[in-house]
C-alpha cells in the first residue's frame, strides 16, 4: 500500500511540474477562466493595470520609433523585421509583468458566450481597460516629450514620430478597419500561445513571431496608435520637427482625424479580429457544449 501511495504522489508531482505545453483545449479553458477573473476584478485594480498596459505598449512604440528612424540605413524589409521585433517589448511586459490590455481582453468573449460573464461585465471591462490604456500611453508620451528623446539624431526621432502618425491618419477607413482585424488576430494568437506556456521563456518566445509579423506587415493596433498618433499631434506643434520631416501634407493629422479616421475603425477591427476570428472560433471548437 505504501508503494502504491508513493507512486501516486510521484505521478502527481511529475504532472504538476510538467514541462509540456498545455493543449489547445486546455488553453481554451484557461482563457475562459481568466476572462471570468478579469470581469470580476476590483475596478481600481483593473484600471491601474490598464494604465500599466498602455504604458508598456507605449514603451514598445518608443523603441520601434527609435530603432527605425534612420530607415535609409538598410533594406526596407529588414527594417520592418527589426522594428517588429523590438515592438514585442510591449506585449512581453504586459504578459510577464502583468497588465490589462484591451486587445488581449477581447478574448473574454469566450467566457461571455459560455454564460460565465454577462454582457454588462464584458463591455464594462473593455471600457475601463480601453480608457486606462489611453491614459497610460499618453502618460509615457508626455515623459518622452519632456525628456528631449525626440532630439536624438538632430531631431530625426521626432520627425519619424511625426511621419508614423501622419501615415496612419491617411489610411482610408476600410484600410484602417481591415488592418485592425488582421492585427488583433495575431495579437490574440500571441496571447493564446502564451497560455500554452509554463515558463517566462515560453511566453516570450510565443510573443515574438505573431507580434513581429503584425508590426512588420503594417497592421493597426488601437492601443499602440494611442501613443503613435498622439505623438504625431504633439510633434506637429514643433516647427523644427515638421520641417525636418518634410511631409507633403499634415492636414489629416488632427484630433478628429485621429479619432474618426484611425482610432474608431482600428478599434472596431481589433474587436472583430480578436473576439470573432480567435475567441469565438476557439470557443466553437473547444468549449461549445
Amino acid at each position: 500500500m505504501k508503494l502504491i501511495n508513493i507512486i501516486l504522489i510521484r505521478d502527481t508531482i511529475v504532472d504538476h511540474f510538467s514541462v509540456d505545453a498545455y493543449t489547445p483545449k486546455e488553453i481554451a479553458a484557461r482563457i475562459e477562466n481568466s476572462g471570468v477573473t478579469k470581469s470580476a476584478g476590483d475596478l481600481s485594480r483593473v484600471f491601474a493595470l490598464a494604465m500599466l498596459a498602455g504604458a508598456f505598449i507605449a514603451f514598445g512604440a518608443v523603441f520601434f520609433t527609435l530603432v527605425t528612424y534612420d530607415s535609409g540605413a538598410m533594406a526596407a524589409g529588414l527594417m520592418r523585421l527589426i522594428g517588429g521585433f523590438v515592438f514585442c517589448l510591449g506585449l512581453v511586459l504586459v504578459v510577464v509583468a502583468g497588465a490589462e490590455l484591451f486587445t488581449g481582453n477581447n478574448l473574454i468573449v469566450m467566457a461571455y458566450v459560455n454564460g460565465k460573464v454577462t454582457l454588462k461585465q464584458l463591455l464594462f471591462n473593455w471600457g475601463v481597460v480601453y480608457i486606462g490604456n489611453f491614459i497610460g500611453a499618453v502618460g509615457i508620451l508626455l515623459l518622452i516629450y519632456l525628456s528631449g528623446h525626440w532630439q536624438i539624431g538632430g531631431g530625426a526621432v521626432g520627425a519619424k514620430a511625426l511621419a508614423i502618425a501622419n501615415a496612419k491618419v491617411n489610411l482610408t477607413w476600410i484600410e484602417a478597419f481591415t488592418r485592425g482585424i488582421l492585427c488583433n488576430i495575431l495579437v490574440c494568437l500571441a496571447v493564446w500561445l502564451c497560455f500554452a506556456g509554463r515558463t517566462v521563456v515560453d511566453k516570450v518566445l510565443a510573443i515574438l513571431f505573431p507580434i513581429t509579423a503584425f508590426v512588420a506587415s503594417g497592421f493597426e493596433h488601437s492601443v499602440a496608435n494611442m501613443y503613435f498618433i498622439s505623438a504625431g499631434l504633439l510633434a506637429k506643434t514643433q516647427p523644427e520637427l515638421v520641417q525636418l520631416a518634410d511631409l507633403a501634407s499634415l492636414e489629416n493629422l488632427t484630433v478628429s482625424g485621429f479619432l474618426f479616421n484611425n482610432l474608431l475603425p482600428v478599434t472596431l477591427g481589433n474587436i472583430i479580429g480578436g473576439s470573432i476570428f480567435v475567441g469565438l472560433f476557439y470557443w466553437y471548437i473547444y468549449l461549445r457544449k
